[in-house]
């Protein structure tokens, strides 16, 4: 139903370097490289960043917040672990979360700008 979603940050080239590495282990890539926008997806862009220089950092009780697939647990973990290394604040570790579903396994990261990103696989409980 939604054909793609954008953010706005602050230093565009800083937020590549982040979303470059936390989407890679969701099999999202960089697909559009312009003066004030990036473009990631897998086999379009389904996720745009805008340059928004003047945008102030986006206050953590706004309630936004975007959600990513990602294939297994594996690769939640690993969208965590890059956004920690990367700099995000931790959001909400890797982790089931029974209260959605019972296989519902996520992480939440809160990139630089403060933009609240979720990552998510169901995935069996031996994960």
């Amino acid at each position: 139903m939604i054909d793609h979603i954008s953010i706005g940050v602050r230093d565009l080239a800083a937020a590549g370097k982040f979303y470059d590495a936390v989407l890679a282990p969701l099999g999202m890539s960089r697909l559009h490289d312009l003066a004030d926008t990036l473009g990631y997806g897998k086999k379009y862009p389904e996720f745009w960043l805008n340059a928004r220089p003047n945008m102030p950092l986006v206050p953590a009780d706004t309630g936004g917040h975007i959600c990513l697939r990602g294939a297994d647990a594996q690769a939640i973990d690993a969208f965590h672990a890059a956004g920690l290394i990367q700099g995000a604040e931790d959001d909400g570790p890797p982790g089931f979360r029974p209260q959605y579903d019972l296989r519902y396994y996520a992480a939440f990261l809160r990139d630089r700008d403060g933009n609240r990103i979720e990552a998510v696989t169901f995935a069996d409980e031996k994960t």
